[in-house]
């Protein structure tokens, strides 16, 4: 697209050195299996660059929702991204040079999915009932769909257009599931914990970029909901969760959060099943739960 960049440490990771006077487009192709966020951020970036620019994905696009989000809050502001291709194959995005951002003086920010989750899960695990507002049938983002994995456990949710409400019938007990993650792999940590007290394992599936977030989650989340007392196993993309005996957890156990907001989070809905739960480390919270 124009810029010189180059890797300080010559380690092929950040910290980078970007020398540009603007970008003059052009034709870029990255990989979409590691994570989304590389092509939203370019996505993001398109409209301020002089030319044409298309973004083609070489690979497979994984958490295909959140490139939808950011598409559709681009055009909220003006800008039209043409695609070509299936998003759930091999798809390029073409930004045309005349796409400029316009304000449109006033939007409305939505609470966030993927933290609605652990209050959705809540409401499962204990048998109770929980709304949450802020997203609902009209949002725009994909991890919504968490609420169908609770529906898919036992419990019963409704669905208005900015709240979702969750509830089960203490009679009814929550059952494993075998479910693909892939498009809601944060909300996806959630399901691990409610895993522990459903009946018979659960498989959560198409997650390897939990590999790739602030910390190796595939391994802290086997590493911690074994110290809780569950049977996990560990595969490239999948893991394979089954609960303790009787859904009984460990008590008194102390989850290592990894520096990791979204670990802490949601481990610490273990304590949902009636025991202490430690967190080390709360205040990682802070990213997006400060208070």
């Amino acid at each position: 697209l124009g810029a010189e960049v180059t890797c300080v440490e010559e380690t092929g990771c950040p910290p980078v050195t970007i020398d540009a006077e603007g970008l003059a487009g052009g034709t870029a192709e990255i990989s979409g299996k590691m994570s989304s966020q590389f092509l939203s951020s370019l996505l993001m970036a398109s409209p301020v660059v002089d030319g044409d620019v298309t973004i083609k994905i070489k690979d497979e696009l994984i958490s295909a929702p959140y490139v939808s989000l950011t598409i559709g809050l681009m055009k909220k502001f003006g800008v039209n991204v043409e695609i070509e291709g299936e998003m759930d194959g091999t798809p390029s995005f073409v930004i045309k040079g005349s796409e400029k951002y316009v304000s449109p003086e006033s939007i409305l920010v939505e609470g966030d999915a993927s933290s609605a989750s652990y209050f959705l899960a809540g409401a499962a695990i204990t048998g109770g009932t929980v709304t949450v507002r802020g997203c609902g049938s009209e949002s725009v983002q994909g991890d919504v769909a968490f609420a169908d994995v609770m529906e898919q456990m036992g419990a019963t949710v409704t669905w208005a257009p900015e709240s979702i409400t969750v509830t089960r019938d203490p009679d009814t007990r929550l059952r494993g599931v075998d479910v693909d993650c892939g498009k809601i792999p944060d909300a996806a940590m959630t399901l691990a914990v409610a895993a522990l007290f459903a009946e018979g394992p659960t498989t959560i599936r198409n997650v390897y970029s939990w590999r790739l977030k602030e910390t190796e989650r595939m391994k802290a989340i086997v590493a911690e909901c074994t110290k809780l007392g569950a049977t996990v196993e560990e595969y490239e993309d999948y893991c394979v969760i089954t609960p303790p005996e009787g859904n009984v957890v460990n008590d008194n156990v102390v989850i290592e959060t990894y520096d990791d907001h979204r670990m802490a989070m949601t481990f610490s809905l273990a304590a949902c099943g009636g025991v202490n739960v430690i967190i080390d480390d709360p205040g990682c919270t802070a990213k997006t739960f400060p208070t």
